[in-house]
């Protein structure tokens, strides 16, 4: 799966960027900030999921969306 990137210029607070490295135990700023980013996506998609009236999902949909979204996703 191609990956597409786009290169943009960012003013970014170190200490944030420093205090991101450390808890996402990632090195540099463009890992931090596309781990970061992929984390907030993630953290509005299960936010939203839990907002919404529950639907019946099974217990294999439910490791579905954990493969998908979760620390097990193929494409982080």
């Amino acid at each position: 799966m191609a990956v597409a990137k786009k290169h943009t210029s960012l003013y970014i607070d170190a200490e944030l960027l420093a205090d991101a490295e450390r808890l996402l135990e990632t090195s540099g700023p463009t890992e931090t900030v596309n781990t970061a980013l992929r984390e907030a996506a993630n953290l509005v998609r299960r936010r939203r999921f839990l907002a919404s009236p529950m639907i019946e999902l099974t217990e294999e949909e439910l490791q579905q969306m954990r493969h998908e979204t979760g620390p097990y996703a193929k494409d982080q």
